[in-house]
Protein backbone atom coordinates (compact mmCIF):
# COMPACT_ATOMS: atom_id res chain seq x y z
CA UNK A 1 0.00 0.00 0.00
CA UNK A 2 3.09 2.35 0.59
CA UNK A 3 4.32 1.80 -2.80
CA UNK A 4 1.14 2.83 -4.27
CA UNK A 5 1.02 5.95 -2.41
CA UNK A 6 4.43 6.94 -3.26
CA UNK A 7 3.56 6.15 -7.30
CA UNK A 8 0.45 8.19 -6.94
CA UNK A 9 3.05 10.98 -5.13
CA UNK A 10 5.32 10.65 -7.84
CA UNK A 11 2.59 11.22 -10.30
CA UNK A 12 1.23 14.11 -9.04
CA UNK A 13 4.17 15.91 -8.93
CA UNK A 14 5.70 14.70 -12.86
CA UNK A 15 2.50 16.09 -13.47
CA UNK A 16 2.32 19.34 -11.25
CA UNK A 17 5.98 19.94 -13.05
CA UNK A 18 4.46 19.22 -16.90
CA UNK A 19 1.45 21.92 -15.99
CA UNK A 20 4.17 24.58 -14.58
CA UNK A 21 6.63 23.89 -17.63
CA UNK A 22 3.26 23.92 -19.87
CA UNK A 23 1.73 27.46 -18.18
CA UNK A 24 5.41 29.32 -18.15
CA UNK A 25 6.30 27.98 -21.81
CA UNK A 26 2.60 29.30 -23.00
CA UNK A 27 2.23 32.04 -24.93
CA UNK A 28 -0.16 35.36 -23.53
CA UNK A 29 -2.46 34.38 -26.35
CA UNK A 30 -2.63 30.43 -25.31
CA UNK A 31 -3.91 31.12 -21.72
CA UNK A 32 -7.29 31.07 -20.94
CA UNK A 33 -9.50 32.71 -17.99
CA UNK A 34 -6.99 33.74 -15.32
CA UNK A 35 -3.80 35.36 -15.69
CA UNK A 36 -0.39 33.49 -15.81
CA UNK A 37 0.87 34.20 -12.15
CA UNK A 38 -2.39 33.24 -11.20
CA UNK A 39 -2.07 30.06 -12.80
CA UNK A 40 1.05 29.51 -11.74
CA UNK A 41 0.38 29.96 -8.36
CA UNK A 42 -2.87 27.45 -8.36
CA UNK A 43 -0.31 25.03 -9.80
CA UNK A 44 2.09 25.06 -6.89
CA UNK A 45 -0.28 25.21 -4.03
CA UNK A 46 -2.94 22.74 -5.40
CA UNK A 47 -0.48 20.51 -7.41
CA UNK A 48 -3.25 17.89 -8.56
CA UNK A 49 -6.16 20.09 -9.03
CA UNK A 50 -4.49 22.97 -10.32
CA UNK A 51 -1.81 20.83 -12.72
CA UNK A 52 -5.60 19.03 -14.10
CA UNK A 53 -7.59 22.36 -14.71
CA UNK A 54 -4.70 24.14 -16.57
CA UNK A 55 -4.49 20.97 -19.34
CA UNK A 56 -8.61 21.10 -19.03
CA UNK A 57 -9.47 25.12 -18.78
CA UNK A 58 -6.06 27.31 -18.62
CA UNK A 59 -4.46 26.39 -22.11
CA UNK A 60 -5.43 26.63 -25.62
CA UNK A 61 -6.73 23.28 -27.17
CA UNK A 62 -4.26 21.80 -28.84
CA UNK A 63 -5.81 22.22 -32.23
CA UNK A 64 -5.99 25.89 -32.05
CA UNK A 65 -2.62 26.09 -31.17
CA UNK A 66 1.03 26.91 -32.97
CA UNK A 67 1.81 23.44 -33.59
CA UNK A 68 4.92 23.33 -31.49
CA UNK A 69 5.11 22.57 -27.55
CA UNK A 70 8.31 24.95 -27.31
CA UNK A 71 7.61 28.42 -28.94
CA UNK A 72 10.92 29.17 -30.63
CA UNK A 73 10.50 32.88 -29.47
CA UNK A 74 11.55 34.69 -33.40
CA UNK A 75 7.79 35.69 -33.94
CA UNK A 76 7.22 33.66 -36.68
CA UNK A 77 4.86 30.74 -37.01
CA UNK A 78 6.06 27.47 -37.84
CA UNK A 79 4.42 27.92 -41.57
CA UNK A 80 6.01 31.40 -41.82
CA UNK A 81 9.08 30.28 -40.31
CA UNK A 82 12.31 30.76 -42.57
CA UNK A 83 13.54 27.70 -43.94
CA UNK A 84 17.49 27.40 -45.25
CA UNK A 85 17.47 26.98 -48.81
CA UNK A 86 19.47 24.11 -50.29
CA UNK A 87 22.19 24.44 -52.15
CA UNK A 88 21.03 22.69 -54.89
CA UNK A 89 18.26 25.14 -55.01
CA UNK A 90 20.01 28.58 -55.55
CA UNK A 91 21.11 29.69 -58.66
CA UNK A 92 23.71 31.89 -57.22
CA UNK A 93 25.42 28.80 -55.71
CA UNK A 94 24.96 26.60 -58.96
CA UNK A 95 26.46 29.64 -61.04
CA UNK A 96 29.72 30.00 -58.25
CA UNK A 97 29.60 25.64 -58.60
CA UNK A 98 29.85 26.38 -62.05
CA UNK A 99 32.69 29.48 -62.47
CA UNK A 100 34.60 27.38 -60.13
CA UNK A 101 34.82 23.95 -62.07
CA UNK A 102 35.64 26.16 -65.23
CA UNK A 103 38.24 27.73 -63.63
CA UNK A 104 39.58 24.81 -62.21
CA UNK A 105 39.29 23.12 -65.76
CA UNK A 106 41.04 25.70 -67.34
CA UNK A 107 43.57 25.27 -64.96
CA UNK A 108 43.99 21.85 -65.12
CA UNK A 109 44.43 21.94 -69.15
CA UNK A 110 46.94 24.99 -68.84
CA UNK A 111 49.15 22.60 -66.64
CA UNK A 112 48.72 19.72 -69.13
CA UNK A 113 49.56 21.45 -71.94
CA UNK A 114 52.98 22.77 -69.86
CA UNK A 115 53.72 19.44 -69.07
CA UNK A 116 53.65 18.34 -72.69
CA UNK A 117 55.34 20.92 -74.15
CA UNK A 118 58.10 20.36 -71.32
CA UNK A 119 57.98 16.81 -72.13
CA UNK A 120 58.01 17.30 -75.91
CA UNK A 121 60.85 19.61 -75.72
CA UNK A 122 62.37 17.09 -73.30
CA UNK A 123 62.51 14.27 -75.96
CA UNK A 124 63.82 16.67 -78.47
CA UNK A 125 66.76 17.08 -77.00
CA UNK A 126 67.12 13.51 -76.03
CA UNK A 127 66.54 13.32 -80.17
CA UNK A 128 69.32 15.53 -81.08
CA UNK A 129 71.95 14.32 -78.70
CA UNK A 130 71.48 11.06 -80.06
CA UNK A 131 71.63 11.85 -83.80
CA UNK A 132 75.05 13.93 -83.18
CA UNK A 133 78.00 12.33 -84.60
CA UNK A 134 80.53 11.48 -81.86
CA UNK A 135 83.24 13.69 -82.23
Amino acid sequence: MARLYGFLFLAQIVLAVFALISCLSAEDGEIRALPRIAWVLIILFFPLVGSIAWFVAGREPTARRSGTLWPMGNGFSEQERPRPVAPDDDPAFLSSLAERTRREDQERLRRWEEDLRRREEQLRRQEDERDRPEV
